[in-house]
């Protein structure tokens, strides 16, 4: 706890999900962006203090040269992350404009929307997070989890180099950067006075307002137990009669010092609590059962296998700030199964790292879901109410209703991934992936339409076959992605029993996969009607039943799915409430 009695920090959400992992372009710097701001005030109320899509557009793409797709999810994104809805409200907006007939209907249904300014203006320069630290990572190989400290879930961590984790990097961002982005919210002209810094004389004044922004990516608290925190709006903080002092607010004047804002900010900015690091550090390890296990030895080491480790801080959350803040962490899961579906899932963010040759089943309704570094495992997710991002992953198979799913490349891009997709957004696909396959979503578990409802998704907007390529490496010879083949399409089936009201696919599949899955039940149908003609004696029977069997039992051993069925024998242990 600072000397004042407040800790603040840097939330993770909009940084690991709202920051476009890829260097900006290049007229999106700190002095483009002040512009936006200038010019987005002279445009009267369509302006500010709400910015309205279309003066985003114009600004985006006549004078920045941004394309009308990336302006979208721009925009979009930043009113997802800042705009509070009910999730009926959510689909029914995601409706609106999925059921434009035309581009032109489209343009007219998104003018529809504004967003706060000084929050987008906020949102654009954390954009640079990238174009800050892409080359410095790079360099230095950054990864996450990365190995600043081991994944040991016990409540120890091991330091190993010098490498930070995402959260870490994210504060370093603010503390490096917190005098211009002060400065841009600001009301001071920096032409005339220069740049705001600890050290300056300057005067000027930063309205309730901007400080309210500012809440966007900064939050805290005054408490001083991490277990009894209450998460307060940054701006709620700073008007607190004990704090005002410190913070510069003026109650006459309803602002506060630029200088001494700037000092009380920076001199209480803490690493996130609720961030991996800490999740690692400080919280609970779960014991869920594998595959393969029961109840007894849940706990234990298999001989053979090296058990995979899961941790969640869901214990220290406070339950009114779960949204971003609550993590469950999967890690180096080799060669199992899991499978959950509770209330330590519902709205939690996922991180599974280096999973390998395992079957993961998580069927609650989620915030955000990051897989990197997995290899030869299938995902299978609940519905998800924000964001799916994948990378550095090799013959991974993601099934998941989502609101926004990213490919995106940290060292190396996902090779030969294969992605079943129910989603809102157009699938955004970064540079250094290549061999992905894109498929309509393709299973359906009891409680799904019940989840969807719950995380603000709709079925009859489904946008998983018109993916936006972003990076510079895409290529109309050498696509980095293709369209599954509807003869290699099939239904996936939930391996659970499960009660619920969920029988079908929400949304169908498209006609060309339908006709497919119908054909191929032909077939089966058609052999099982020839078996059942042939007119075979039961010592023939028996003979073939043992022929097909073996044949069967062939092809399981060679394509892993053996290994798959062993995991599933005891189910009921895997589908928990905890």
């Amino acid at each position: 706890m600072s000397r004042t009695g407040v800790d603040l920090w840097v939330k993770a959400e909009p940084f690991s999900y709202g920051a476009l992992p890829v260097a900006p372009h290049p007229r999106l710097n700190f002095s483009n962006i002040k512009k936006i701001l200038i010019y987005a005030k002279s445009k009267g109320s369509a302006g500010f203090p709400k910015l309205s899509y279309s003066v985003w557009k114009h600004i985006a793409c006549h004078k920045m040269q941004l394309t009308e797709d990336l302006a979208w999810v721009y925009f979009e994104t930043c009113y997802f992350l800042t705009t509070d809805m009910l999730a009926i409200e959510r689909a029914e907006r995601v409706k609106s404009i999925g059921d434009c007939k035309t581009p032109e209907e489209g343009v007219l249904q998104r003018a529809k929307y504004s967003i706060d300014t000084l929050k987008f203006v906020l949102y654009l320069y954390i954009q640079l997070l990238y174009k800050v630290s892409l080359r410095a990572s790079l360099l230095a190989g950054d990864e996450w989890p990365t190995q600043t400290m081991s994944l040991d879930l016990d409540g120890r961590s091991t330091p190993r180099s010098s490498k930070s984790l995402d959260d870490h990097s994210h504060l370093v961002f603010i503390q490096s950067n917190i005098a211009e982005i002060i400065e841009l919210l600001s009301e001071q002209d920096a032409s005339k006075s220069g740049s705001i810094s600890e050290n300056s004389t300057v005067h000027g004044s930063l309205s309730l307002s901007a400080v309210e922004a500012l809440s966007f990516i900064i939050t805290g608290c005054i408490e001083k137990s991490v277990e009894k925190k209450t998460i307060m709006p940054l701006q709620d903080i700073a008007v607190l009669q004990s704090i005002q002092y410190y913070s510069g607010y003026s109650k006459a004047t309803k602002t506060f010092s630029l200088r001494q804002f700037l000092i009380w900010l920076k001199d209480n900015l803490i690493m996130n609590p609720y961030s991996v690091s800490a999740c690692i550090a400080l919280g609970t390890r779960l014991s869920w059962p594998f595959g393969g296990e029961g109840e007894r030895d849940a706990t234990t080491v298999s001989t053979s296998t090296k058990r995979g480790k899961i941790a969640t801080n869901a214990q220290i959350v406070p339950k009114e700030h779960v949204t971003g803040n609550k993590l469950i962490i999967m890690s180096q899961v080799s060669k199992q199964t899991i499978a959950r579906s509770s209330g330590t899932l519902e709205r939690s963010t996922i991180k599974i790292h280096r999973s390998h040759f395992s079957y993961i089943y998580l069927l609650s309704p989620l915030r955000s879901v990051t897989v990197e570094k997995c290899r030869n495992t299938t995902v299978v997710l609940g519905a998800i109410e924000a964001f799916v991002h994948i990378s550095n992953c090799e013959g991974v198979t993601v099934i998941c209703p989502c609101r926004s799913i990213m490919i995106r490349q940290v060292m190396d891009g996902c090779t030969q991934c294969t992605f079943y997709l129910l989603t809102s957004n157009r699938p955004l696909l970064l540079s250094g992936n290549k061999k992905l396959m894109l498929a309509p979503y393709n299973t359906y578990y009891s409680h799904l339409e019940e989840h969807m409802s719950y995380a603000g998704l709709t079925a009859s907007v489904n946008l998983w076959d018109n993916p936006l390529c972003i990076g510079p490496d895409h290529s109309d010879e050498t696509p980095a992605w293709e369209l599954l083949p509807p003869a290699d399409f099939g239904i996936s089936v939930i391996p659970f029993q499960m009660d619920g009201p969920t029988k079908s696919i929400p949304g169908g599949l498209p006609g060309r996969y339908h006709r497919a899955v119908v054909q191929r039940q032909k077939q089966v149908d058609s052999w099982q009607r020839t078996v059942k003609e042939a007119g075979l004696n039961r010592e023939q029977r028996r003979e073939f039943q043992a022929l097909v069997e073996s044949r069967f039992h062939m092809w399981l051993a060679e394509t892993g799915h053996k290994r798959e069925l062993d995991s599933l024998a005891v189910p009921q242990q895997h589908h928990g409430q905890s």
